[in-house]
């Protein structure tokens, strides 16, 4: 009965979705002639300032390049004025994807060319290595394109794993494994690529489960609870949880070689009740052009990443409840 009601919430949106949020414009600054190309992950330290992991020139291309990407791939920027603060991972990473700040504002990363997870110092000192560079595997101790990590505050940890081996794998604080569920299909909780995944106060776990365009709800140990569809969730790429425990979910939309059908950034109360939706496809301020990573800081600003757009975005809250 819970799944029903959920799902029959997540579809309502109130007249007033399109106004919760403005972009901000200029943010952030970057010096002249610099772009961050592809940007994959995006998160918030406990100071307010935003960590971007792209990929400056490179595409995605198979099989991946061997040669890791010159130029830093990490860059850290002034949340309140957009100024450029740090810039680290030059010469370290293939494929950069997801990116997760953890409790003590250490930066967790996930490289589907290494096929490695990755937890840094908040300056980019390396604390720990989890899979075999370069081997995809099926087994603990490997991974096959691993998307995305959510950190518990105890520091174990969840990989969402991701396009090939379509599961999520439970890890304590030293990096040993722990359990793992999932498996590729459309059923609760199987995945069709878990893509972002994130957690919330109350521990639960959330997958956006990209391509069967829904986000999964499990308990700590992996117990489907529920899942949030609809025309007004999308398709998930990835989730942040607030402060209030709010869930926000960019809508990457389908992809198709014409205009998406969608592209969005969605807010949800804890229940997933849609509380608002803001952006659209397109180039223009407060649009997007796969939208592929989402981080909520800890005053309300919302910041989007985006894979096509080469950019990541600023959205203020324009009024509180």
């Amino acid at each position: 009965m819970w799944r029903v009601l959920l799902l029959a919430c997540a579809l309502a949106v109130p007249v007033f979705a399109e106004e919760r949020y403005e972009v901000v414009r200029d943010w952030p600054s970057l010096p002249a002639g610099q772009s961050l190309g592809l940007c994959a992950g995006v998160g918030v330290d406990a100071h307010g300032d935003v960590f971007v992991f792209h990929r400056n020139a490179r595409v995605w291309t198979t099989p991946f390049p061997d040669e890791p990407i010159a130029e830093p791939t990490v860059t850290v920027f002034d949340g309140r004025n957009g100024k450029l603060l740090a810039e680290w991972g030059g010469g370290e990473f293939i494929m950069p994807h997801g990116l997760t700040l953890d409790h003590e504002d250490n930066v967790w990363l996930t490289d589907v060319g290494r096929q490695q997870v990755f937890k840094f110092t908040h300056d980019g000192r390396l604390l720990l290595t989890l899979g075999e560079r370069g081997k995809p595997g099926t087994d603990q101790a490997h991974f096959n394109l691993p998307t995305d990590v959510a950190v518990l505050p105890d520091g174990s940890f969840y990989v969402s794993d991701g396009y090939r081996n379509t599961r999520v794998v439970k890890f304590d604080a030293a990096g040993h494994y722990q359990f793992e569920w999932g498996g590729k299909g459309a059923e609760p909780g199987k995945f069709n690529l878990p893509h972002g995944i994130a957690v919330d106060a109350r521990g639960r776990v959330f997958v956006c489960d990209r391509s069967n365009a829904r986000l999964q709800i499990f308990d700590p140990v992996g117990k489907f609870l529920a899942e949030w569809k609809g025309p007004q969730i999308g398709r998930p790429y990835g989730v942040s949880v607030a402060g209030d425990g709010h869930v926000f979910v960019i809508d990457g939309g389908d992809q198709s070689a014409a205009q998406p059908e969608h592209s969005k950034a969605v807010e949800l109360d804890p229940d997933g009740n849609v509380v608002a939706t803001f952006g659209s496809y397109g180039k223009s301020p407060g649009q997007f052009q796969l939208g592929h990573d989402i981080a909520v800081a800890h005053d309300g600003s919302v910041y989007v990443a985006e894979g096509k757009g080469r950019r990541v975005q600023k959205f203020i809250p324009t009024h509180h409840p």
